[in-house]
């Protein structure tokens, strides 16, 4: 079915399909490329229109790190704009974090006006000329999936449901759309469209049901089998398929270095932590579902004769330039649907492997409750301890948290101080890695579970690298509280260690003394936070890490403002 809609022009018409299509926010950071749109959704909001809602975010990584934490909460793909290629250099490195964590977002930007004069919409101030560029999609071409210029108006559609299908095909990832000024101006009478998406995404990919059976042959004879996943939490219902696999034969799951999501409970006796390094060189079969950095070859390697197997909508990681992890069986799948047909595959060897598979149990039990006594007596060891140790800061984070809580970590949060149980309520950064994501994914996680509490956890590089001011704003513009706690050692801590871990015997171990990793003097960032209304407090004494982690939540919950802890932890 077909409906058609009265515009004025193209811009119109682009928000009226993209409302078709479901998309609820438009985050953006404008430019004079923006001059159309922002007059259509002028009309929108005349006509009481709800949707697209645009979200003014004064910096694109901000914009595009809103829509990458939305996503992760709800799985539907976001829409991002920003100011012609200018404004794509500041979102790039966002868009790179959304490629390598599989993150669909349609990421437009306008383009410098194609004409000098004669049309609506042609060049009329300096930056026209200047900011034009001779090949504008080659700037993040090699992080999306697609990229495309919208001609004209008669494309619109086609252009836009290609975009997003592509967006949302597996592996998803980013898209670009440039938008040329006189095209987004053009006069138009009326917009026809298809009430339904007619490019729509495939559906889970299945994977060869002989490589199947044969996984499930190899698992079954496994003395030690092993389970490695960074990603598998990326859709709720991947971990529920998870945990009914490992148990079926009592398989030990660790999770591995990019760990972007709660994939297995922390809780569950078959979770054997973060080390992969402690289990690896035992084990005999090993199943990595999505993990790009299963382990560091630098550091452990499996035993020769051990079975690889890595399972993954894109098992090889066929975008990254190099990566030579074994790999003895390609499983190509929805990890999902995967998972189910390994564990149905192995409900007939069930019956014969029911003493190893309670023995292994016991095992992992053992080694489980081990572990966790030794990370909880980490943290009572540190919680005197001044400065303030991440360790301790880490626990006393875990007592705030509840049901309701969702974590956003940028690096500083340690893991195995943390109980994760609840999917959905842990997001890490992108293997990717660009500084920054941190604050603006709280924000859009804010944006789309409001009944939720949102705690981000930074580093004090992080935090400067955010452009706070930018997430401060669109935090109370939007009245989106979240609690930002920074854990303020006043220095990028992973220079300094890969300075040590390449140079352990060099100049600057010996003379304590690293250039470009010192951020002294250290400001009081909570300041920022209290210019925009919101409840900062610098934490200094340990004792004082959860009282002031409780009052900062009471603002947070109670009087809905934001709120950010500066807390001084341990110089490394």
């Amino acid at each position: 079915m077909q409906k058609t809609i009265m515009i004025e022009n193209t811009a119109q018409g682009y928000l009226e399909l993209l409302r078709a299509r479901g998309i609820k926010y438009f985050f953006g950071n404008a430019g004079t490329d923006f001059a159309s749109l922002v007059d259509a959704f002028a009309k929108f909001a005349a006509e009481g229109k709800e949707s697209p809602q645009p979200i003014t975010v004064p910096h694109e990584f901000c914009a595009v790190s809103m829509a990458h934490g939305y996503y992760m909460i709800t799985g539907h793909p976001q829409v991002v704009m920003v100011h012609v290629i200018v404004g794509t250099a500041n979102a790039s490195g966002a868009i790179m974090n959304a490629a390598r964590a599989d993150v669909p977002i349609l990421f437009t930007a306008g383009r410098t006006p194609l004409t000098e004069a004669g049309f609506t919409g042609s060049r009329n101030v300096s930056i026209h000329w200047a900011q034009e560029s001779f090949d504008q999609g080659s700037l993040v071409r090699e992080f999306v999936k697609w990229d495309y210029e919208l001609r004209n108006f008669a494309q619109l559609e086609t252009v836009v449901d290609r975009a997003l299908a592509i967006a949302m095909t597996e592996p998803r990832g980013p898209v670009y759309l440039t938008l040329p000024r006189e095209v987004l101006a053009e006069t138009q009478e009326e917009l026809t469209i298809s009430t339904v998406q007619r490019q729509q995404v495939p559906g889970p990919l299945s994977p060869d049901p002989t490589q199947v059976g044969e996984v499930a042959r190899h698992i079954a004879q496994a003395e030690f089998p092993l389970i490695i996943t960074a990603a598998a939490g990326r859709k709720p219902q991947t971990v529920e398929a998870l945990i009914a696999f490992a148990e079926s034969f009592a398989i030990p799951v660790v999770v591995g270095a990019s760990n972007m999501y709660l994939n297995f409970p922390t809780s569950h006796p078959l979770h054997l932590g973060f080390d992969t390094a402690a289990y690896l060189p035992n084990a005999d079969v090993v199943l990595v579902v999505d993990s790009d950095v299963p382990w560091f070859p630098a550091a452990v390697t499996p035993k020769k004769t051990a079975r690889i197997i890595q399972l993954g909508a894109d098992p090889l990681y066929s975008r990254y330039p190099v990566r030579g992890y074994p790999v003895d069986i390609a499983l190509s799948g929805d990890p999902t649907t995967t998972l189910r047909l390994l564990t149905q595959a192995l409900a007939p060897y069930q019956g014969a492997a029911q003493e190893e598979i309670r023995s292994r149990f016991e095992m992992s039990q053992k080694e489980h409750d081990r572990q966790r006594q030794a990370w909880r007596d980490q943290a009572e060891a540190a919680k005197a301890e001044k400065p303030i140790q991440p360790a301790w800061l880490s626990a006393c984070i875990n007592q705030v948290k509840d049901a309701e809580t969702i974590l956003v970590n940028e690096y500083d949060l340690m893991s195995t101080q943390v109980d994760l149980t609840v999917p959905g309520s842990f997001f890490g950064n992108s293997p990717a890695a660009a500084l920054r994501w941190g604050i603006g994914a709280a924000l859009g996680a804010k944006l789309a579970a409001p009944e939720k509490t949102v705690i981000a956890t930074v580093g004090d590089g992080s935090y400067i690298f955010s452009v706070p001011t930018a997430c401060h704003f669109v935090s109370s513009a939007y009245a989106l509280p979240i609690l930002v706690v920074i854990f303020n050692n006043q220095c990028w801590g992973a220079v300094r260690h890969a300075t040590r871990s390449v140079h352990p015997q060099g100049w600057a171990v010996k003379t304590n003394h690293f250039p470009f990793s010192e951020l002294s003097p250290s400001p009081a960032y909570e300041m920022i936070c209290q210019a925009y209304g919101g409840y900062g407090e610098r934490v200094e004494e340990p004792s004082e890490v959860l009282p002031a982690l409780q009052r900062a939540l009471r603002v947070v919950k109670a009087e809905r403002r934001q709120a950010v802890l500066n807390v001084i932890c341990k110089h490394p």
